[in-house]
């Protein structure tokens, strides 16, 4: 896949949603999926929340729409990423600061390692808790939170 054809969000979301029962396809666009081929860790520190994906090479995730800044790193890898119409490519390892809306489509063309870092101010580990803080599923819900 080239930098130029990587899909939208909106594009990639729709797909997904349609094909949500056939095998390789995971997401309602309501929840956050939990997906075998693509493990999530969480660790924890004070006041931190240390979310980590690993993709192999050829996946795509669709990700959610992030409520605050944060910073996240490239541990390993290459990636295209498409977010919020913004394309680039990202070699590991680097890093980046997300702002609030960002919403990307990644494309991870070498097996990588990405790292979130959020704020905890609670120092919770109830991850469902965390996800309601740190991401908005639509554009409606992101707006609401901002109000």
């Amino acid at each position: 896949m080239e930098l130029k054809e990587l899909p939208s969000v909106e594009q990639l979301q729709n797909l997904v949603i349609k094909n949500n029962d056939k095998k390789g396809f995971y997401g309602d666009g309501k929840n956050i999926p939990v997906i075998d081929e693509i493990p999530i860790t969480h660790k924890f520190a004070d006041q931190l929340y240390i979310r980590q994906m690993d993709m192999k090479a050829g996946q795509i995730v669709v990700g959610a729409i992030h409520n605050h800044l944060h910073v996240w790193f490239l541990m390993t890898g290459r990636v295209l990423i498409n977010n919020n119409g913004n394309k680039i490519e990202h070699i590991a390892p680097c890093y980046t600061v997300s702002k609030p809306g960002s919403r990307r489509v990644i494309y991870a063309v070498e097996d990588s390692i990405f790292i979130n870092v959020h704020k905890n101010p609670t120092n919770t580990k109830d991850i469902k808790e965390l996800e309601k803080e740190i991401v908005s599923m639509t554009p409606e819900q992101f707006k609401n939170n901002k109000l």
